[in-house]
């Protein structure tokens, strides 16, 4: 998709959303999924890194109590979550064995449904150090 459209889909939408909650509830703990490859700087080659990037850094400056930026690479999913898009569903099936071995070999390159949704609970608890989680702290957590 063109620049333009993936900026409106990806960022002015999280934007709007993101400072209205901020200022209905500014003690709120926002979460963005992001994707490992994100690029802060907002001067990458890679559009869809800059894109993310910007959100990243512009939802870092609302008055949420806290922001945390979660990057991982890739996610299993499990326990019946399923794609609305049919052929990213038939890989996800297909590759199935191959991602639960990626999950345990390369934690820095995979992680789980389960796991990027049990480290949300824990850092909306008890916080992070970092705002940026990249697939090896969600695992970690």
């Amino acid at each position: 998709m063109d620049e333009a459209r993936y900026r409106h889909l990806t960022y002015d939408i999280t934007m709007a959303a993101a400072a209205t909650l901020a200022k209905l509830n500014p003690q709120m703990v926002f979460f963005y999924v992001s994707g490992r490859g994100t690029d802060s700087t907002e001067k990458g080659n890679l559009m869809w890194a800059r894109v993310k990037g910007k959100t990243e850094n512009d939802l870092l400056e609302l008055p949420f109590k806290a922001a945390y930026m979660f990057r991982p690479a890739g996610i299993q999913p499990l326990h019946g979550v399923r794609s609305k898009t049919a052929w990213v569903q038939a890989i996800y099936v297909a590759t199935s064995p191959l991602l639960s071995l990626l999950n345990r070999l390369a934690p820095k390159y995979m992680t789980t449904s389960e796991q990027v949704g049990r480290a949300m609970i824990k850092v909306a608890r008890d916080g992070f150090p970092r705002p940026v989680l990249e697939s090896e702290d969600i695992n970690r957590l």
